[in-house]
């Protein structure tokens, strides 16, 4: 049989969830292919390009839908537990969750906006990455979270060279990381030459980062006459953060969890291309001269 759709697995992932305990994601991929009785060759296809299991695809956006709709949550890197309202769901003994089920709980959110009715193709490809993107940023953040300070201390060195700071990843190290807790502390060159640095700090935080913690490091800037820092945060900056380096001498840029999962797609830290699609339109200047 051919693998299930992402609708056709959401009621079966939710009555797993329904015993009220965290689910990682091989247990829900395991109870899917026994629910559905799924023979080897068909727990084991394979996607185009052979990155993952049609299985596994196909469960991870199946979660997707029941957390965007706040069925289940997140609770770690590729585990979910189920929430109030996905009990209060089960307790009305659905035969199935669907679009239309699921998508009276999104309605909540003020950002779910109906799609319009000239929306063309070309939307769609748009909508869809960018719902990929935003779905990948989320398990970057979550893998980021698990992983160690020195592997932290690591992931945002290669970013920072990604972008184009501190010349080699060999030179960046000898500036970076030299001090700190749960991170960075330190200095990187703003280019080759060493002619401007940039001081950076850089913590996994679980809660938003205030405005006390951006004084101390505006602080620490002034007692080493900097007049350029970064500050890198894997949660997020509270309003009154974000106003307070506009009013300090130096130059400070903010960068939150999500920004930092942008960088990390952007300049391929972390991951790795999975498919290639190209959009292409008429060549009108070939057919000029018919």
């Amino acid at each position: 049989m051919p693998i299930p759709g992402k609708f056709s697995m959401t009621l079966p992932i939710l009555v797993l969830l329904g015993d009220g305990k965290d689910h990682e994601a091989h247990q829900i991929v395991a109870h899917l292919a026994q629910h559905f009785n799924l023979s080897e060759a068909e727990k084991n296809e394979l996607i185009p390009g052979g990155a993952q299991t049609k299985l596994a695809r196909t469960a991870r956006w199946a979660k997707k839908e029941l957390t965007d709709a706040g069925l289940a949550e997140h609770v770690g890197w590729g585990t979910c537990r189920i929430t109030e309202h996905g009990h209060q769901v089960l307790n009305q003994k659905p035969n199935a969750i669907d679009k239309a089920l699921l998508d009276q709980y999104k309605a909540t959110d003020s950002l779910v906006e109906a799609d319009p009715p000239d929306r063309t193709p070309e939307d769609d490809v748009r909508a869809a990455y960018n719902t990929i993107r935003s779905y990948l940023a989320q398990e970057i953040l979550e893998m980021v979270m698990r992983c160690s300070s020195s592997f932290f201390e690591r992931l945002v060195l290669d970013v920072l060279v990604g972008m184009g700071y501190g010349g080699s990843r060999e030179e960046a190290s000898e500036a970076v990381g030299r001090a700190g807790d749960e991170g960075i502390d330190g200095t990187i060159s703003e280019d080759r030459l060493g002619l401007e640095m940039i001081y950076v700090q850089a913590k996994r935080w679980k809660g938003n980062v205030g405005r006390p913690e951006i004084q101390k490091f505006a602080g620490a800037l002034a007692g080493r006459k900097a007049g350029k820092g970064v500050f890198i945060t894997t949660s997020t900056f509270t309003h009154d953060a974000r106003n307070y380096v506009e009013k300090v001498d130096a130059r400070i840029v903010l960068i939150d969890g999500r920004q930092l999962a942008d960088f990390m797609i952007d300049y391929n830290v972390g991951v790795t291309t999975e498919a290639t699609y190209e959009l292409k339109r008429i060549d009108t200047a070939y057919f000029e001269d018919e």
